[in-house]
């Protein structure tokens, strides 16, 4: 089946995560496998978020984040956790804006291009499995309406698969 996707035209962020995240739930309906549906997520969000140049997921095993399905270029394949940002968002278990990436301390360049990151962790049950990861080639790209846009996002998309550990 395709899914052609459509620019989003909204008049708030709000409004805009509201219908992104409603056609999420529409193309993840009737597929529960997880990997299928973070590669059409990181997809999804490539294809209709503004300003990105990077979008996709880390994994949790042992003590690294491994690099999941992606959209974007080559990118770190392993992080610490508890290094760079999405090293950080996976020892707090909660989302991590950074505004400039220069002004985190710790951060890892991926690609020297982005300049701003949002990175929200992959929770079920209090459980870290990993990382949703985007970037931006602007400063000041994500704000807390993006974080908790992209929170419901990966509770969709948490709900709508079938984890495999």
């Amino acid at each position: 089946m395709s899914h052609a996707v459509a620019a989003i035209h909204a008049a708030t962020k709000p409004e805009f995560y509201a219908v992104l995240n409603r056609r999420l739930a529409a193309i993840l309906e009737g597929e529960r496998d997880w990997i299928c549906n973070l590669a059409t997520t990181s997809a999804l969000l490539m294809q209709t978020l503004p300003d990105l140049n990077w979008a996709g997921f880390y994994l949790l095993k042992g003590d690294e984040l491994v690099l999941g399905p992606f959209q974007g270029k080559v990118a770190c394949m392993r992080i610490k956790v508890g290094h760079g940002v999405c090293g950080t968002a996976a020892v707090r278990c909660a989302t991590v804006v950074v505004r400039d990436v220069h002004e985190f301390p710790g951060h890892i360049a991926c690609d020297s291009a982005s300049r701003s990151e949002l990175v929200v962790p992959l929770l079920v049950d209090g459980i870290l499995l990993g990382v949703l990861d985007l970037d931006s080639p602007n400063l000041t790209r994500f704000d807390d309406e993006d974080a908790r846009g992209l929170e419901q996002t990966v509770a969709r998309l948490l709900h709508a698969s079938d984890i495999a550990g």
